[in-house]
């Protein structure tokens, strides 16, 4: 196989052997030659999200009086091709690189560079495209404007979407009365919507955690520069960027106040990561509250049937297994495990900057996508088209000497105790056992331990 045609590009270290095709130059060349772990570059939406930043930034330096109109100009039009999907194979520096994601931010600068020069109009990746900037503000500031990006385009709309989906199921499962459990034992009697109202408030309270949360995130380390300081920037640089980035999302970032905590530290990504595990315990949950409703169907609760999607097994006919709910705790397990690592990385900030940031943006990003499409997929593969499998679970509740906890307040608890041990013993309903050991009118015992009344608080 023959060698592509090669061009030399220079850097501070020396000269540099780059691919004649590539957009890209020494400092990009050198990171593709150095790093090899992960075999991957970072996601989509971070380098969506540092395009944006770099249109800002010009736009912010050609207000300030830093870059000419017409190179301001040229970089913005390159940057927002590159938001665009423009030129994705221009961006090959794996993610882990050096910690600060210099690699990346010099790849951006150098493929903006190149495409933004012609004859008359040198663009220079340093002196024009990375004005008043450093890797160590850009990055933290593209990770944060991508993540608040994914959290408003798809996190949060797939969870409401999911939440929506459980509402309806509700409002039609309200007659549906079944044994409740807890500790996986029988309890007293629930109604199913009430059992899916319960879903449906984690998700809402998942949501309203992340939105908490994401008026933190959309504060940008921006206009911090090398230490925090903002050396090399206009005091106004890191505002203006912050309001260009605002205008062209449609999103309130505003910048850090403080520049050392945006650049040192990366609480507030530690914290949306936290939220996210959060989201993700919530959904696995749920997920394991349906494969067993489903599980059996004739050797477990059998409650519900799931929607048959694909045989279940390669030996056994006829086995159709909840792949969507294993499915989900799978993504949501390994949301959990990013989260680990993102904690990890957290740890990583000495003195003035956090040296994680491209593994804090790939796993945050991946929680957040992750998470988008399992709520999507849990509620339009599953809870949308489970059936209720009604017979079960009335035949349940007339066995269930649990409910002789409605008589508490006629007879104690004692008395109470020796019913539902005969009941269990003998295994006759409740209602007959009770009738011979107390002297309440067996119209009456129908009505205390009626399944559907003991959904709800009794008395006054």
């Amino acid at each position: 196989m023959s060698k592509p045609a090669m061009r030399e590009e220079q850097d501070s270290l020396g000269p540099v052997e780059v691919p004649e095709e590539a957009l890209w130059g020494a400092q990009t060349q050198r990171a593709v030659d150095n790093f090899h772990i992960a075999g991957r570059p970072l996601p989509r939406a971070f380098i969506r999200a540092l395009a944006q930043t770099k249109a800002a930034c010009a736009e912010a330096n050609q207000g300030l009086d830093q870059l000419t109109p017409d190179v301001a100009g040229a970089i913005v039009a390159a940057a927002e091709a590159i938001a665009s999907g423009e030129y994705a194979d221009a961006f090959p520096v794996d993610v882990y690189q050096t910690g600060s994601g210099t690699s990346s931010n010099m790849n951006m600068n150098e493929v903006i560079a190149r495409l933004a020069s012609t004859d008359g109009l040198p663009v220079h990746p340093n002196d024009h495209v990375n004005r008043s900037q450093s890797s160590n503000d850009v990055i933290p500031t593209a990770l944060h404007v991508a993540a608040s990006t994914q959290l408003e385009q798809e996190l949060i709309p797939a969870l409401r979407h999911l939440i929506a989906t459980i509402a309806r199921r509700e409002g039609g499962l309200t007659a549906v009365v079944k044994t409740g459990r807890t500790h996986l034992m029988d309890a007293m009697p629930v109604r199913m919507s009430q059992e899916l109202s319960g879903w449906r408030t984690q998700l809402e309270l998942d949501v309203e955690r992340l939105r908490e949360t994401r008026t933190r995130v959309n504060r940008l380390a921006i206009g911090g520069t090398a230490v925090g300081t903002g050396i090399n920037a206009p005091a106004a640089f890191g505002d203006r960027v912050a309001a260009r980035l605002a205008e062209r999302t449609g999103i309130a970032f505003e910048r850090e106040s403080n520049g050392f905590a945006g650049l040192a530290s990366q609480d507030t990504a530690v914290e949306l990561s936290g939220q996210l595990r959060t989201t993700a315990t919530s959904l696995i949950k749920i997920a394991n509250d349906l494969r067993w409703m489903n599980s059996g169907p004739l050797a477990g609760l059998g409650e519900i049937a799931l929607p048959a999607l694909q045989p279940g097994s390669s030996i056994m006919p006829g086995k159709v297994n909840p792949v969507i709910p294993e499915a989900v705790i799978m993504a949501a397990q390994q949301v959990i495990g990013l989260d680990a690592a993102i904690a990890a990385a957290g740890q990583g900030g000495n003195f003035q900057l956090n040296v994680g940031l491209p593994l804090i943006a790939d796993n945050l990003l991946n929680q957040t996508g992750l998470l988008a499409r399992a709520c999507e997929h849990l509620a339009d593969r599953a809870i949308a088209g489970f059936t209720v499998n009604e017979d079960v679970l009335r035949a349940a509740l007339d066995r269930n000497p649990i409910l002789v906890t409605a008589l508490n307040a006629e007879i104690g608890y004692e008395a109470g105790a020796r019913i539902a041990k005969e009941a269990y013993a003998t295994g006759r309903p409740i209602v007959e056992v009770a009738a011979e050991h107390t002297d309440i009118p067996r119209e009456r015992l129908q009505a205390l331990l009626d399944p559907a009344a003991l959904t709800g608080p009794q008395g006054g």
